[in-house]
């Protein structure tokens, strides 16, 4: 079977900015392949795109197995026709710091989180040179690959390496015409960053969030939407000479060096 309608694989697809990516591609009129290990709530996002005349497949599964990985790509060519834009968003993560890391820990969190985008990067890419059109592949980083919090070392070795990765996929398919992007998101309102708790088990969510956005120059989180459309804009013809790079969407967060408590402290007039 073989389609016009552009088709994007996106992993993650239950929640937070996998589920807006879904939905925004849906509007730009891709049919879509959607992962992740939430069946339930997997099937709830596809009825919703389904309802509003996008064509869906769903496989849910664990992409710490080599055999679901792999199925996925297949599958997503078998079902809608053909690959053009594959979105490595699937993350998994606990708070440790490496004095407690253990080496399961380790393990589970770079298999998900590096292994998983390698193998589906190289399957999508081949893929993709077979039917002999342009695509792109988007990796989710974070910007704690850069500024790290010293409370999750396997998430952000991950995090770090898969900056590293774009350029070196980049290098390897772009005379295959396929662009390769990083995007690390900062502080964005999702569930995966309202689960911070202390050791007696109590949230402290506000408290991190209100000390994150203390450092935002625009003043608060981003909107999971707000990182979608970065995705699908990154898809676009409007952005078809970037490749091998990173984008990063955190309002600002990332250059700036004290929190605007502090800055009013020093400058009440100017803050």
């Amino acid at each position: 079977m073989t389609t016009s309608t552009k088709v994007a694989l996106i992993t993650g697809a239950a929640g937070g900015i996998g589920s807006a990516t879904a939905q925004t591609f849906a509007q730009e009129g891709y049919a879509l392949m959607l992962a992740d290990l939430d069946e339930v709530n997997l099937k709830k996002l596809a009825d919703k795109l389904e309802a509003k005349g996008t064509r869906v497949v769903c496989l849910a599964g664990d992409l710490g197995e080599e055999t679901y990985r792999q199925n996925l790509v297949t599958q997503t060519v078998v079902q809608l026709g053909r690959l053009d834009v594959l979105v490595n968003n699937a993350a998994w993560r606990i708070p440790h710091s490496l004095r407690n890391l253990e080496l399961a820990t380790w393990e589970k969190t770079i298999n998900i989180c590096l292994t998983a985008p390698v193998f589906l990067s190289k399957a999508a890419a081949q893929a993709m040179e077979k039917q002999g059109t342009p695509g792109v592949i988007i990796n989710l980083s974070s910007v704690m690959a850069a500024r790290p919090s010293g409370l999750a070392v396997a998430y952000i070795a991950c995090k770090g390496a898969l900056e590293s990765l774009t350029k070196e996929l980049a290098i390897t398919y772009g005379r295959s015409g396929i662009r390769v992007v990083c995007v690390a998101p900062g502080y964005i309102e999702t569930e995966m960053s309202n689960d911070y708790q202390n050791q007696e088990g109590d949230n402290i969510s506000t408290q991190l969030i209100s000390h994150l956005t203390d450092f935002i120059p625009l003043g608060r989180g981003g909107a999971a939407q707000e990182v979608s459309q970065t995705i699908a804009w990154l898809c676009s013809d409007a952005a078809a000479y970037i490749s091998g790079t990173t984008i990063t969407v955190d309002g600002g967060f990332l250059p700036n060096f004290n929190s605007y408590s502090i800055k009013k402290l020093q400058f009440p007039e100017e803050f």
